[in-house]
């Protein structure tokens, strides 16, 4: 996770030295109407309650969009692909009395509608051979044997440790089936899930994600080595998935396309986490659906983020040429609109960063993190970075990252967002010009 953020002491929200404004104060009342259009884009996100790939929130957010595109004049393209969807049905573990209702994790196996029952283990960070001849410790039932239900904790951001002792067990294949219990170190307690990121080649065990409130009697029970009983049922069904797209052609033909993107899908609402995301998307397509650019600005906005990056990949599989062929692109990226969430800016080149980063300090923001140029971006940008293409990306962490309780209003910092949203509409009109 990044560091958090000091929010106190912020500058008003003026643009004087931005390309996009000009060297005087925003009028006051262009700047309420931008804040008026960003706030009631995220109530719009907020108010679908299930934004997950396929589902029937995922839909109603593609005719949103398409709806919006339409207002401003363009055309919207939905470009729907084939998908298979897992479908939840039931999902928990159980000891004795005490039960935890779950999620799978989807780049796992799954089980039927019947019960498996094995003992538990406990999983410790680092391998398992490792955690089976620590000393000093002799109480505990660290899965000496093969077989039998892991039990460990991890984080929704896949970066810590435990996160990676639960993917080395899943890899190893010595439990039949796993519990995860998210951990609350980096975000806050609940049933917080973890991305799929290899959702089209599934591997391991079922994994039966749940909230934090379960694990002390689940990691006693997994140290005493007692009997539980698990169920991780799921099924397929085969249906669509859908990036939303249109354009706005530039004056000159001759110039490569610059293409803004953001991801449209999300486990649960994930309002802070998304929305910001989706209003800035909106923002730059209004603005220059009324002020031509010299060149075609491109926006897609792609379902399948918590699904590694399905959407994306399926828009580059039939957009290739455009990977390097575009002067660059913008990744509008997670978790930058989360009330007093750390800030990460990311570029492709030291160029592209310092002519970005004057944008920031005319606007009175400093990001908390740079990303080094040569290093491989966190987010969608990675998709770019891997395929040889130019890009600038912004987004952040999130105290509600992958949980339930990431709603509007109490999650959503509205105050940044606004201040970002100037930002990144001027380092858009810089990449659009020549």
């Amino acid at each position: 996770m990044l560091t958090r953020r000091n929010v106190l002491g912020r500058l008003p929200l003026v643009a004087c030295g931005s390309t996009l404004w000009g060297c005087e104060l925003v009028p006051t009342r262009e700047l309420d109407s931008m804040r008026e259009r960003i706030e009631s884009d995220i109530r719009a996100w907020d108010a679908i309650d299930d934004h997950r790939t396929g589902t029937q929130g995922d839909t109603l957010t593609a005719q949103w969009l398409a709806h919006e595109i339409t207002a401003a004049g363009l055309d919207p393209h939905l470009d729907s692909f084939a998908f298979q969807r897992r479908v939840l049905h039931d999902c928990w573990v159980s000891v004795g009395t005490q039960r935890a209702d779950g999620v799978p994790l989807f780049d796992g196996a799954y089980t039927g509608a019947e019960v498996q029952r094995g003992p538990l283990c406990s999983i410790q960070e680092g391998s398992i051979q490792e955690a089976s001849t620590q000393e000093g410790s002799p109480q505990e039932n660290l899965c000496q044997v093969p077989g039998g239900i892991g039990v460990t904790r991890f984080e929704p951001t896949g970066q810590e440790a435990t996160t990676a002792a639960l993917q080395n067990a899943r890899r190893n294949r010595q439990y039949n089936a796993i519990i995860a219990i998210a951990s609350s170190d980096a975000v806050e307690p609940g049933l917080t899930l973890l991305n799929a990121d290899a959702y089209l080649q599934p591997f391991g065990p079922p994994v039966v994600q749940v909230a934090t409130e379960h694990a002390l009697w689940l990691e006693e029970a997994a140290a005493a080595g007692a009997d539980a009983d698990f169920v991780a049922h799921m099924s397929l069904q085969h249906t669509q998935a859908t990036n939303v797209q249109t354009k706005v052609v530039g004056a000159d033909a001759s110039l490569r396309p610059l293409v803004v993107m953001t991801p449209r899908s999300a486990w649960w609402t994930s309002t802070s986490e998304r929305a910001g995301g989706i209003a800035l998307w909106l923002a730059t397509m209004r603005y220059f659906s009324q002020h031509r650019p010299a060149r075609t600005v491109i926006f897609t906005a792609n379902t399948g983020h918590e699904l590694g990056h399905i959407g994306l990949d399926h828009y580059l599989t039939s957009e290739s040429a455009l990977i390097k062929g575009a002067h660059a692109w913008i990744h509008l990226g997670a978790n930058f609109a989360a009330n007093e969430g750390a800030l990460l800016f990311q570029a492709s080149t030291q160029q592209m960063m310092a002519q970005s980063l004057v944008e920031f300090t005319n606007n009175g923001e400093t990001p908390d993190y740079i990303m080094p140029v040569n290093d491989r971006p966190l987010g969608e940008a990675r998709n770019i970075y891997d395929g040889g293409g130019q890009y600038v990306s912004i987004l952040g962490d999130n105290r509600l990252f992958h949980h339930p309780d990431d709603r509007w209003p109490g999650a959503v910092d509205l105050n940044q967002t606004m201040r970002l949203t100037q930002i990144m509409l001027a380092i858009a009109r810089n990449l659009s010009e020549v």
